[in-house]
């Protein structure tokens, strides 16, 4: 009975090789910190896109840990029904999914990236910047990228900015002027 594909998936990470002999993989987080990654023992599998040069092949739907680790920035997992290493490179780019109920409660002020895509922006005037597209990671903060319009907009998620997010409502409001 093949798994089915949970609909609150996230992609998380993608297999980056084999790791050993035995039949281990080894996943390149998406996060730097790869909780998502332990907290679920069930991994879904789709194929990259694009799908690599050579004869197609079957890609298992769902993978069951065995073990995971954390690896330097990687994360090497023990599958089962992976025995060796030419079974494990066969997985190589497939892109790993984690049902989003499964990852860690964050503490409070904490979010999950996933979680602030697609939320409505506004200043504390009440004027809409934009809707959240997607983060980046500058080593220092977060910043949120938005789109408005033809516009993009980039704030720093940090307190000095960032009053609120609610959730809930779906919006984040933040202390910056619609002309920064």
């Amino acid at each position: 009975m093949e798994a089915e594909f949970p609909v609150d998936a996230v992609e998380v990470g993608r297999i980056a090789g084999a790791w050993g002999v035995k039949g281990w993989i080894r996943v390149e987080p998406y996060a730097t910190d790869p909780q998502a990654l332990f907290s679920s023992k069930r991994w879904h599998l789709r194929p990259p896109d694009p799908l690599p040069a050579g004869p197609p092949r079957a890609w298992p739907a769902l993978l069951r840990v065995i073990h995971a680790r954390e690896h330097g920035s990687a994360v090497v997992a023990q599958v089962d029904g992976i025995q060796d290493r030419d079974a494990a490179q066969a997985l190589y780019a497939g892109r790993v999914y984690v049902s989003r109920a499964s990852f860690p409660t964050p503490a409070a002020n904490e979010y999950y990236w996933v979680d602030l895509i697609g939320l409505a922006v506004v200043n504390r005037q009440g004027e809409s910047l934009g809707e959240v597209t997607d983060l980046l990671d500058t080593g220092a903060h977060a910043v949120l990228r938005l789109r408005r319009g033809e516009a993009e907009v980039l704030i720093p998620f940090v307190d000095a900015y960032v009053d609120s997010v609610d959730l809930a409502a779906r919006t984040i409001v933040v202390d910056w002027g619609l002309d920064y």
